[in-house]
C-alpha cells in the first residue's frame, strides 16, 4: 500500500534558474603619485546564443585618465584553481596593497591598506578578473557553472570576458598583456592559444610562478618528474632554515646549482633505475640527499629517496615542531602538540597567514573607495562546488604548453616573461625551467622568453624588496615588448 501511494505523489516542479540582470558598473576617480586614474568596478555578463545572461564575471579595471588607446592593458588572474585576484591586485599590480610585515609575514590584526608605490599602474592599465566561481563572479545556476569548472571551459569563459572588454572599452588597438600567477599561467597559457585563432595576439605575457604541465607537480605513483623537480627547492628551504651545515651554510646559489646538477643526473638515473639500483650508489645518492635536504639517512631511506612535498613540509623541522609552508616555505607553522607526531602538515601556514589581512583589506577596499555594494561573501577557494574538470586521463597529465608554443609560432613577437620564487614549494623553479626546455621551441623563439629570480615564495611580491624588483622588471619587460 505505501509503495502505491508514493507513485502517487506528484512531482516536485523543476526549478527554474533565476533571471540575471546587467549591472552598471561604478566608475570612481583616484590618484597615485601625479597620475589620475579611473577605476571601474562591477561584472560582465556571459550570455548563450538566446541572448540570456547565464554568468557574471567580476572584474576592477584600472585605467589611466586621458591617455590614448596606445597605453598597454593588462588582464590579470590568479590561479588555483578556485581563487580570485586578490593576491595579484593587493599584492603587487593594484594601486593599494595589504600590508604586510617587510619579509612578507602576517602582521597583527587590525589589518590596514595602504599605497602601493610599485603598482603596474604606472606602466600600464590593468584589469584584474575573478573566473565565474570565485570573488564575486556567479553563474546562474550551480549546473551552469559546472561548464566554467574545468580546464577547457575556464579559458573559454575568461577568453569571452577578455572579447568582450575589448569590445566595450574600445581597446582592440592597444597593446595586450596577460598576468597570471600558479593556475593563473596555466590559464595564460591556454588563452594564448586560444585567442589567437580568434584575431586576439597578445604583446606579452607575464608568468609569475607557473606551472603550464601538471606532470611536473603530480606525485603519483610511476611519476617520478615531480621528485626530481622539487629537489632543488627543498635544498634552498633547507638552506633558508639553516639545516645545513659545513661549507653549504652561506652560499645558497651554490646549493641552488649544486642540486639542480644532482637532481637532473645521479639523482634522476637512481631513480629510474628502480629495484636494480646499486647498494653502493644508493647509499651514495641518500648521503648527498641528506647534506642538501637535512633530512636523516633513515627518513629518506623509508620514503625509498622520493621525498613527497607535503612529507618534506612536515619532517624538515619536525624535532621544533614547526612546518614549512608549501606557497612559502620561508613560513614556519605552529603545529598542533597532540599531532606532533603525524605524516603531513595540519595546514599550510603561508596560506593561513595571507587571507586574513588581504580578505580584510579587500572587503573593505571594495565598498568604502571603489563603491561596490554587495552582501555576496567574496569567495576564495571554496567557490568551485564542485569537481574541477582536467580533461580525459587518456590525453594525459593537464598541459597548456603546447598551446603556449603553438601561440608563438602564429604570433612570434609575443615574449613570455616568467617570474620564480625559490622558496616556493607549489610550483617549484626547477618545474618551469624543466617545462620551458621540454616545449620544443623553435630557435628563433627562444630569445623570446625572460627568467627572473626572486628569495621569496609563490607570491613572491609579499616580501617588499622582492616587490620592487618585480616591478622593476616587469616595466622593463612591457616596455620591451610593444614592438612599436
Amino acid at each position: 500500500m505505501a509503495e502505491d501511494q508514493s507513485k502517487k505523489q506528484p512531482e516536485e516542479p523543476k526549478k527554474e534558474p533565476k533571471k540575471l540582470e546587467e549591472e552598471a558598473p561604478v566608475v570612481t576617480q583616484h590618484s597615485m603619485g601625479g597620475l589620475a586614474y579611473s577605476a571601474t568596478t562591477g561584472r560582465l555578463p556571459l550570455k548563450d546564443e538566446d541572448g540570456e545572461i547565464v554568468a557574471q564575471m567580476f572584474y576592477v579595471a584600472y585605467t589611466k585618465n586621458d591617455a590614448g588607446p596606445e597605453r598597454p592593458i593588462m588582464f590579470s588572474f590568479n590561479g588555483g584553481p578556485g581563487s580570485p585576484a586578490i593576491w595579484l591586485h593587493l599584492g603587487a599590480l593594484g594601486p593599494k596593497r595589504a600590508r604586510m610585515l617587510p619579509d612578507g609575514q602576517m602582521p597583527p590584526p587590525p589589518y590596514r591598506l595602504e599605497d602601493n608605490p610599485e603598482s603596474w599602474l604606472a606602466f600600464a592599465d590593468i584589469v584584474l578578473i575573478d573566473p565565474v566561481g570565485t570573488g564575486f563572479s556567479r553563474a546562474r545556476s550551480q549546473e551552469e557553472a559546472k561548464k566554467y569548472w574545468g580546464v577547457k571551459g575556464d579559458i573559454e569563459s575568461v577568453g569571452e570576458f577578455i572579447r568582450l572588454y575589448l569590445t566595450r572599452s574600445q581597446r582592440w588597438l592597444s597593446p595586450v598583456f596577460l598576468a597570471g600567477e600558479s593556475y593563473g599561467t596555466t590559464r595564460a597559457a591556454g588563452l594564448a592559444g586560444h585567442l589567437i585563432d580568434r584575431g586576439i595576439a597578445f604583446a606579452g605575457l607575464i608568468l609569475v610562478s607557473s606551472i603550464l604541465n601538471f606532470q611536473t607537480a603530480r606525485f603519483n605513483k610511476g611519476n617520478d618528474l615531480p621528485f626530481v623537480l622539487f629537489l632543488p627547492t627543498y635544498a634552498a628551504t633547507a638552506w633558508y632554515h639553516g639545516v645545513l651545515v659545513g661549507d653549504l651554510r652561506d652560499d645558497l646559489q651554490r646549493v641552488v646549482v649544486d642540486m639542480r646538477a644532482f637532481a637532473i643526473g645521479r639523482y634522476a638515473s637512481a631513480l629510474a633505475q628502480g629495484d636494480n639500483l646499486e647498494p653502493g650508489e644508493r647509499s651514495s645518492v641518500l648521503d648527498t640527499l641528506a647534506r642538501y635536504t637535512g633530512l636523516s639517512h633513515k627518513f629518506l631511506d623509508q620514503c625509498d629517496l622520493r621525498i613527497n612535498i607535503h612529507d618534506f613540509c612536515k619532517e624538515l623541522l619536525r624535532s621544533d615542531r614547526r612546518t614549512v609552508g608549501r606557497l612559502d616555505s620561508r613560513v614556519k607553522g605552529i603545529e598542533d602538540f597532540a599531532r606532533g607526531h603525524t605524516q603531513r602538515p595540519d595546514h599550510d601556514p603561508s596560506m593561513s597567514m595571507l587571507t586574513p589581512p588581504y580578505l580584510s583589506a579587500f572587503m573593505d577596499y571594495v565598498r568604502r573607495d571603489l563603491g561596490y555594494e554587495t552582501d555576496l561573501p567574496y569567495e576564495i577557494f571554496s567557490g568551485i562546488k564542485s569537481p574541477w574538470d582536467w580533461g580525459s586521463a587518456g590525453e594525459g597529465h593537464p598541459d597548456t604548453s603546447e598551446a603556449l608554443r603553438a601561440a608563438l609560432a602564429k604570433n612570434p613577437y609575443m615574449k613570455v616573461f616568467v617570474a620564480n620564487g625559490f622558496f616556493d614549494l607549489a610550483t617549484p623553479f626547477f618545474a618551469t625551467e624543466y617545462t620551458l626546455s621540454h616545449m620544443g621551441l623553435d630557435p628563433e623563439l627562444r630569445s623570446q622568453f625572460v627568467t627572473k629570480y626572486y628569495e621569496a615564495g609563490h607570491m613572491m611580491y609579499i616580501k617588499d624588496e622582492c616587490l620592487a624588483q618585480l616591478s622593476h622588471d616587469v616595466r622593463t619587460f612591457v616596455a620591451g615588448s610593444q614592438n612599436m
